[in-house]
């Protein structure tokens, strides 16, 4: 073999071995933890695609877990060393909890964060507002969903008050064709998070309320805190016969397929609703309990995105955050999961019809968000697993809104102390 054939073999075995070399370093794969199991596909077929183009080298896979199972699973797979390298990061102590046990990494330097407001930051930065450990990614806003095919055939109106809501419900109850609430209580969580704090920010004027019971000023037994529950107490006449064995899934189901014409819940279930309902869908806000009324809406921050501290990846989960941190991302996550409304200072234009009907409501009525997610949620008791018990026994009618609301304070009282006190 000649000196020169040699050479050539040489040459082309390094170049070879280069490129395998870099193939190698290229084959990076990304996990995402979510909760948001409903927009897997949309995550695989136009979130993921979007970046993996623009990031040659990078791949993305998405990881769901069962939004009752998510906090405990996430903790688990953090402390295990198992989670992937993106944290789908719930709202405030949850993700505040996971930051402080070192599971979060720091994202106050990631090119984008100039992006978001201090107010879209709140539910993913430590108290004293010096360490942010999650890109925010959207709010969802509670309301009502409704058969507007239904409606018209009945001639009924979107309601505005209480009254009028339950004027609507006796009418669908009395035509029989509808179940008038596609809700149940097997599950819990429904009632509270699609029923109490749905309507309850018009009964506690929404940051009025939230606030005053982190500062002490209110309790859960003050009339404000329990009407809602009352009001809850009456929805079970108008649920389905059996609501208290139907299922999160059933309920969506027995919406979809026609068979009820409200469904209490928030902008979240858009996308889904959108694909699998074979009528036209309707939007209204929580009713007020008298006309003239200032109107609230929690429009609560949802969803942001961190990452594990402990990443195999650093460099590679830092440039998916800054593309989540980006305007790009903003205008692609809230068209794509319509419902989900971006909490970038970049302005988005909307073109699905039924979230430009819930975002407009901030135009009118006032926002706050979800009263038990900061701070009230941190000890033993959580206020919030608490408050899912008591909206389902309140609608099963096993205890009445005032029993339900001393257990709630007596609750809270066992470990929380207002700074105020």
């Amino acid at each position: 073999m000649t000196f020169q054939t040699r050479l050539r073999l040489a040459t082309a075995t390094l170049a070879i071995l280069a490129g395998t070399g870099t193939a190698l370093a290229a084959d990076v794969t990304l996990s995402i933890e979510s909760w948001r199991t409903d927009d897997l596909t949309i995550w695989q077929d136009k979130i993921i695609p979007a970046f993996e183009a623009a990031n040659p080298g990078i791949k993305v896979n998405f990881v769901g877990t069962s939004p009752t199972e998510y906090v405990a699973a996430i903790d688990a797979k953090l402390q295990a060393g198992s989670a992937g390298d993106l944290i789908a990061c719930r709202p405030f102590d949850t993700s505040l909890a996971l930051f402080n046990k070192g599971y979060l990494a720091p994202v106050n330097d990631l090119a984008g964060m100039n992006n978001f407001s201090p107010v879209a930051r709140s539910a993913w930065t430590t108290d004293d507002g010096k360490t942010t450990f999650c890109v925010p990614m959207a709010s969802v806003i509670h309301g009502f969903i409704y058969n507007k095919d239904a409606f018209d055939k009945l001639g009924i109106a979107p309601p505005k008050t209480e009254g009028e809501f339950f004027a609507a419900l006796e009418k669908i109850k009395a035509d029989g064709t509808y179940t008038p609430l596609a809700i149940g209580t097997h599950d819990q969580w429904e009632g509270a998070t699609m029923g109490y704090q749905n309507i309850g920010p018009n009964y506690w004027k929404g940051e009025d309320g939230r606030l005053g019971l982190i500062a002490g000023t209110q309790k859960l037994t003050d009339p404000q805190f329990v009407a809602p529950l009352r009001t809850l107490a009456k929805w079970k006449n108008y649920m389905a016969s059996g609501f208290e064995a139907q299922t999160y899934p059933d309920s969506q189901n027995l919406f979809t397929l026609g068979k009820a014409a409200i469904y209490p819940s928030g902008s979240w279930e858009i996308a889904g609703f959108e694909k699998n309902a074979a009528f036209t869908l309707g939007a209204f806000p929580p009713p007020v309990p008298n006309a003239g009324d200032q109107c609230y809406i929690s429009d609560h921050n949802d969803i942001g995105m961190g990452m594990n501290a402990k990443s195999a990846h650093p460099a590679e989960a830092r440039k998916f955050l800054e593309w989540v941190a980006s305007p790009a991302f903003a205008a692609l996550y809230a068209n794509s999961v319509p419902g989900f409304f971006s909490l970038s200072s970049a302005p988005v234009t909307m073109t699905d019809p039924l979230a430009q009907e819930f975002v407009s409501w901030r135009k009118t009525c006032k926002s706050t968000i979800r009263s038990t997610y900061q701070i009230l949620s941190r000890g033993t008791p959580s206020l919030e697993n608490e408050t899912w018990t008591a909206a389902a026994n309140v609608i099963n009618a096993v205890a009445s809104p005032e029993e339900a609301a001393k257990k709630l304070q007596d609750g809270l009282d066992s470990w929380y102390k207002p700074a105020s006190k």
